[in-house]
């Protein structure tokens, strides 16, 4: 590993960047974590503003809770150390979710 610290994209704000320079490791890492799951979070709802409208007949897959809508989709949240799958989808302006299940990462 390098003495010198990484270069930051160049497409990142002078103030983020400034930031983060003067942040902790612990709190860097925190941020990564925050910047991944609001990543996901964004491209999610992008993706389901983009599904099929309302009203359209899909085929149920047999995989999915009674409960669960066919436009959801899966995603990992991290909840004391410990990471959760969880369905989620949009109802309106909300984002729902129902637990699926603990992540087995063997």
């Amino acid at each position: 590993m390098s003495d010198e610290p990484p270069t930051p994209p160049t497409n990142l704000p002078t103030e983020v960047v400034n930031t983060l320079n003067k942040s902790s490791p612990n709190c860097l890492r925190n941020v990564a974590r925050y910047s991944e799951e609001l990543a996901e979070h964004k491209e999610r709802g992008a993706r389901l503003e983009d599904e099929s409208p309302e009203g359209e007949l899909e085929k149920r897959p047999d995989y999915l809770p009674d409960d669960v809508p066919t436009k959801a989709t899966i995603t990992i949240k991290e909840i004391n150390d410990n990471r959760y799958y969880y369905w989620q989808w949009r109802e309106g302006d909300k984002i729902k979710s129902k637990y699926k299940g603990p992540v087995n990462d063997n």
